[in-house]
């Protein structure tokens, strides 16, 4: 599990490119503190530390990961959001983040204000009942605070401080650029246990 706060602004190294999956170098000062068999997030996708050498590790990325994620796109040297996976002892700065994400998203405007910076992600349909006002959201595995949200053009509406710009790649993304979404996974819970209860 994951909390969210991205530890290291990574970037892709290298990526060997199969027919059913993929192998992912990258780049990260995380190196000394990562073990293979370790889970980190990239870019909010859990994936797993099979082998780590002094400033990177390397990771297997399955089809289904590949088909379901943006990072099906992702091209060497693109800059990616690292975190470990949290201890017991770790205070949950940001919310509960698993790693599985939920739908890919897209960029639909950025706007830089005087102190914020104004991210407007298009987020699929099936999404939308798990998000509300105020609530939790991971993009690309950066926990944020749904600022607005619009189902009929079917966006979320957030607003970047400074501090998640510089230690993001969020402040690289373009209009139209993929992202990766994952919804709070109480909701979820919460959704499974009323269906259950309604067909018993």
């Amino acid at each position: 599990m994951f909390t969210g706060l991205i530890q290291d602004l990574g970037s892709i190294k290298s990526i060997e490119r199969g027919s059913e999956s993929a192998i992912f170098t990258v780049s990260t000062s995380l190196s000394p503190s990562i073990h293979e068999g370790d889970s980190i997030s990239v870019n909010g996708v859990c994936l797993t530390a099979t082998s780590v050498a002094s400033g990177s590790f390397t990771a297997d990325v399955m089809v289904q990961t590949l088909k379901l994620t943006s990072l099906k796109s992702i091209q060497e040297e693109s800059p990616v959001n690292l975190e470990l996976a949290t201890t017991m002892g770790t205070r949950l700065g940001g919310h509960m983040v698993q790693g599985h994400i939920d739908g890919v998203g897209k960029v639909i405007s950025t706007e830089p204000t005087e102190k914020w910076w104004k991210f407007v992600v298009e987020v699929p349909k099936h999404l939308l009942r798990y998000i509300v006002n105020q609530g939790s959201i991971a993009i690309d595995g950066v926990s944020l605070t749904v600022g607005e949200l619009d189902d009929a053009s079917q966006s979320v509406t957030l607003w970047l401080i400074p501090e998640t710009l510089t230690r993001t790649n969020l402040s690289a993304k373009k209009v139209s650029d993929e992202v990766n979404i994952e919804v709070d996974v109480i909701a979820k819970y919460v959704e499974r246990l009323i269906e259950r209860k309604g067909a018993e």
